[in-house]
């Protein structure tokens, strides 16, 4: 019994290299190091207000260039580089030629001593995403642009009675009319009972060409003239 004691522990040392051995899956990967960060300003609009542009790629003696820029309206909120040289004086100009751009807003900005090459590049791709980014804003017209031009609002003349002045609100929508407000109207049960139904038939009829309200001749006549009035000051 004494003996087998020595014997355990050496079978139980035995055992400690096998434990601590990485088994190999006979496979090698190689890390690829980063490239340098570019510096860039942080979006804080929404996904549909920011335009990413690429611009062109520039070739150069020391090797290719392109940006990608960011664009809040007609603001540039980022660049970031999609190719550059593998140079270290084309890394350590890369921050400036950023730093710069966000300063400027445009592609008008100095070259960095030491890397002239991938400077020159730099704003020539810089400028191409700038164009880009100018030829698709005159093809898209704003959204309020959009909404100004389909919207429209238009007061009426003020038209008076003897039972007091009427004057209407007319939206358009193109040139349709979708909706009709009293301005002013007289303070008479009579005319509060009858604009629901002028405002009804003048959706219906899309003119003034409609009837008078019975009991609210006055008031009908005004609304009217003062629609006509809003519809022509709309066509004009």
């Amino acid at each position: 019994m004494k003996r087998a004691i020595p014997v355990l522990v050496l079978s139980v040392a035995g055992l400690i290299p096998v434990w601590r051995y990485e088994v190999s899956t006979g496979t090698s990967s190689t890390e690829v190091a980063a490239p340098a960060s570019t510096p860039s300003t942080s979006s804080s609009g929404t996904a549909g207000s920011a335009l990413v542009v690429k611009g062109t790629t520039v070739g150069t003696e020391k090797g290719d260039v392109q940006v990608e820029v960011t664009f809040e309206g007609e603001r540039i909120t980022a660049v970031r580089m999609l190719k550059q040289p593998d140079h270290p004086q084309t890394t350590a100009a890369v921050p400036t030629l950023v730093s710069e751009t966000l300063e400027a807003q445009s592609a008008d900005i100095d070259t960095v001593s030491g890397a002239t090459l991938t400077s020159e590049g730099y704003k020539e791709s810089l400028q191409a995403a700038i164009d880009a980014q100018a030829a698709a804003a005159a093809a898209s017209p704003s959204p309020s642009a959009e909404a100004s031009a389909a919207s429209q609002v238009v007061a009426g003349t003020t038209v008076g009675t003897e039972k007091g002045d009427v004057q209407v609100e007319v939206t358009f929508e193109g040139e349709r009319i979708t909706a009709v407000r009293m301005l002013k109207q007289p303070d008479h049960p009579q005319t509060t009972a009858a604009v629901p139904t002028l405002v009804s038939e003048t959706l219906e009829a899309q003119s003034a060409d409609i009837d008078t309200v019975s009991g609210a001749t006055l008031t009908s006549e005004g609304y009217k003239e003062s629609l006509q009035a809003a519809i022509d000051a709309k066509g004009a």
